[in-house]
């Protein structure tokens, strides 16, 4: 699985970073930062539930 952001998109809202911390994380910045692009096996449900949960639909992820 591979992550892309729509940066244009995103409002950093932090969403996803409460779902799959391990992949998404918003900083102090205020700006949403991808930890991973690759995400493992074991991050997949995370990253998926994240990218649905999205408000602005601005992950996508393809296989």
């Amino acid at each position: 699985m591979r992550v892309r952001v729509d940066y244009d998109l995103c409002s950093s809202n932090a969403v996803c970073m409460g779902i799959a911390p391990e992949v998404f994380e918003v900083r102090d910045d205020g700006f949403l930062y991808l930890l991973t692009e690759e995400p493992g096996d074991d991050l997949a449900e995370g990253v998926r539930e994240a990218a649905g949960a999205c408000p602005n639909g601005a992950i996508f992820l393809e296989d």
